[in-house]
């Protein structure tokens, strides 16, 4: 039963594509880590890796064993997690990658309230507008605004937010206060990809609406102070924008019609979470407004 114990030193390897980089994280040298990766093929009687001097790929085979790898040492871990959590609470750190505005203007009161509740869970925060490599990075869960188009990975809606148009006053005095959708394609509206607005009415209708603009962001929280400083027309969530709605800093644009909500998945590679994940998870739905 040799392969048992050179299971996890496979997927170290496959991880992160470098023998070199498996023995820092195991603690092993690096010609124990060749000499059990060697062991296991031959046990199994095939190549895992087809190996060159600039780089370690996963042969056909190795791409299989690693899937199936993955999910048992994923078994192994979380039996010992659990046998643990029956004795202790939750604890460890927990690493979460998630878009900068939802965390700091949507999910830090969440946050705070779980670190009350679980005090021995402490949290390492990835901050990033893209999708964090849940298999190659160290990142126990990640929460982007759309569902991941990996069909391996895991996700369970956690959050829906409407979204509205808004502009500052100033900026409207000078343009006109849009009547209808398509009076957009005479404004200068603050988008997050060069494409079509989609907006509906509560009658069900809708209108595409080809914008354009002279700022085009991969942050939302930018969008939004270009907005407030009278750059034009931005998407936003409703319920962040409260605050300079009721005082006047802006102007809900359209309020007949509205963008597509925004929603927020919760990402991971398995449903054989560790208890730090699991509670993390049953909070965050708890406390969020799920998606339909």
């Amino acid at each position: 039963m040799n392969f048992f114990h050179n299971m996890p030193v496979f997927v170290e390897v496959a991880k992160g594509s470098s023998f070199r980089r498996a023995a820092q994280v195991l603690g092993l040298p690096n010609s124990t880590v060749s000499r059990r990766i060697a062991d296991l093929e031959r046990s199994l009687g095939l190549r895992l890796f087809n190996r060159t001097t600039r780089q370690v790929e996963l042969t056909e085979a190795g791409r299989r064993y690693f899937a199936h790898c993955s999910r048992i040492l994923a078994e192994a871990e979380l039996a010992h997690q659990e046998l643990s959590d029956l004795q202790a609470q939750p604890s460890g750190v927990l690493r979460v990658s998630l878009p900068v505005d939802f965390a700091v203007q949507y999910l830090r009161p969440v946050l705070t309230a779980f670190a009350k509740r679980y005090p021995g869970i402490r949290f390492d925060l990835d901050l990033t507008p893209n999708l964090a490599d849940l298999l190659g990075d160290p990142v126990d869960i990640a929460i982007p605004m759309a569902p991941p188009t990996d069909g391996h990975l895991i996700a369970r809606p956690i959050a829906r937010l409407q979204t509205i148009l808004v502009a500052s006053p100033d900026y409207l005095q000078g343009r006109g206060l849009p009547a209808l959708p398509q009076d957009l394609r005479s404004h200068d509206c603050l988008r997050m990809k060069d494409t079509p607005w989609l907006l509906s009415d509560q009658a069900g209708h809708t209108s595409v609406v080809d914008v354009s603009g002279a700022f085009i962001a991969n942050n939302i929280g930018l969008l939004y102070q270009l907005a407030l400083e009278g750059h034009g027309v931005a998407h936003y969530a409703a319920q962040l924008a409260q605050a300079d709605l009721a005082a006047g800093r802006l102007v809900h644009v359209l309020p007949q019609w509205s963008p597509p909500f925004a929603q927020a998945f919760a990402i991971t590679t398995t449903r054989l979470l560790p208890a730090k994940v699991r509670v993390f998870l049953e909070f965050l739905t708890q406390n969020l407004a799920p998606a339909p």
